[in-house]
């Protein structure tokens, strides 16, 4: 019976129809060191499509690619000014929401992705933030997803980088994401889609590792594992450096 099965098995897969277009990813590099002088950085993606059959050039093919940071809850707030001062009203607490997230696409993003792949997928940069629910008495519950988006396209963490995959002959692609200073420490999960006609053809996923090292790593872990000695020693460097301001401004009155 176990070589019948076997037998069965591979039939089967015989059977299967081969996938005709998939997706072979490189990366410029997988990791990202967070050091004390880091200042950003930028990833370089590039990729093959794989064919078994030829090019069909009636429906040509579209690549995009979303980099995501880890993902984590946040309370959004809504401040009115009443009685002459700003008050918080309003609050949202969003499920989670990535610390970073950039969609690169070779064409426009509604020619590149149809809504409902879109839906399935999470890609774009609204439906990669889950929102559950809301109070009752906030009544605009989209604003507040939108203020997030806002503040954080601002900042350079969420970005939206349409046409910015270049793609030669309908085979290699190749697009850069750039990474701002304020990373969060984290796998970073990338996902290549190969679409046609707004929909998803292949997909391919990665994770590009974002850690902190050298004397970075080491606060980190001191603040974490032993903060009373990290305080102590903040407390310490902060008299220090009074002290040392103090006697600077004395030296240059007597100068």
């Amino acid at each position: 019976m176990g070589l019948r099965a076997l037998f069965l098995v591979a039939i089967t897969l015989l059977a299967l129809p081969a996938r005709s277009e998939e997706v072979v990813l490189g990366l410029s590099q997988d990791k990202v060191a967070i050091t004390a002088t880091f200042d950003g950085s930028e990833i370089l993606l590039f990729g093959a499509v794989k064919r078994e059959a030829p090019i069909k050039t009636e429906q040509p093919l579209e690549v995009l690619i979303a980099v995501s940071g880890p993902k984590g809850p946040l309370t959004v707030r809504r401040k009115e000014r009443r009685f002459g001062i700003w008050v918080n009203t309003d609050a949202v607490n969003v499920d989670a929401a990535p610390s970073f997230y950039a969609v690169a696409t070779s064409a426009p993003f509604s020619e590149v992705l149809s809504n409902v792949e879109d839906q399935r997928h999470k890609v774009s940069i609204p439906r990669a933030i889950r929102s559950v629910g809301a109070p009752m008495s906030v009544t605009d519950a989209q604003a507040f997803t939108e203020a997030v988006i806002r503040i954080r396209q601002s900042e350079g963490l969420y970005q939206m980088l349409e046409g910015a995959v270049q793609f030669d002959q309908q085979t290699l692609f190749r697009t850069s994401i750039s990474m701002p200073a304020n990373l969060t420490e984290g796998g970073y999960p990338t996902r290549i889609f190969l679409t046609r006609d707004g929909q998803v053809v292949s997909t391919f996923e990665t994770v590009i590792a974002v850690k902190k090292v050298g004397l970075e790593r080491w606060l980190f872990d001191l603040s974490r594992q032993k903060p009373l000695i990290y305080g102590l020693m903040s407390l310490a460097i902060a008299i220090a450096a009074g002290w040392g301001a103090s006697a600077a401004f004395t030296l240059l009155r007597r100068g």
